[in-house]
This record gives structure tokens, sequence and C-alpha cells, in this order.
């Protein structure tokens, strides 16, 4: 089994939705963002909220991958803002230790 940091490293997305999300990551409000994206108040620590936005994001990739109609971009690209800032938080909370 891989960890966070395997998990991530090993996603491949299309350059174009990675450069929209790395724009995004500065403007990041974990309060407003995760609770939309999670659906929930009660927010979990960052390698638990990045375990649940996977499997989010993996769903919203397959819809692109097979083109659904339902498919959103734009929820797309906010779902990989929220990984990338989570996984930035997660590693500065590792670093400090």
């Amino acid at each position: 089994m891989l960890d966070i940091t395997g998990i991530l490293r090993n996603l491949s997305r299309p350059n174009i939705l990675v450069k929209a999300a790395r724009h995004g990551v500065e403007d990041y409000n974990r309060i407003v963002h995760l609770r939309r994206i999670l659906g929930n108040d009660t927010l979990p620590k960052p390698g638990a909220a990045i375990m649940q936005m996977i499997e989010i994001e993996q769903s919203l990739n397959e819809d692109r991958k097979v083109k659904r109609a339902t498919y959103s971009v734009a929820r797309h690209v906010e779902v990989l803002v929220a990984i990338m800032a989570e996984a930035k938080t997660l590693q500065a909370a590792t670093r400090s230790k």
C-alpha cells in the first residue's frame, strides 16, 4: 500500500489541469473549500482530507476520460487545488516535527 506521498507522486493528470490547479493554491481557503468539496462541517486533518479527496478526484478523472456529460472541469480543478494545498500543509507539518 502506498503512503500519501507515493499516491500523490504517482498521480498523472493533463498539464492544463495541473497548471490551473497550481494557480489556485494561493487562494485556497481550507474552511470554505474543504467544506464544499467534502460536504461536511467537520474538517479532517490534512492526511485524511487528502485521502478522501483522492477518491473524489479519481472519480472525476474517470468522468473526464470517458467524456461523461456530467464531468465538470471546474470541480476537477477545485479538487486538485485542495489536494495540492493540503499536501503543502502536510509537508510543512512533517518538516516541523
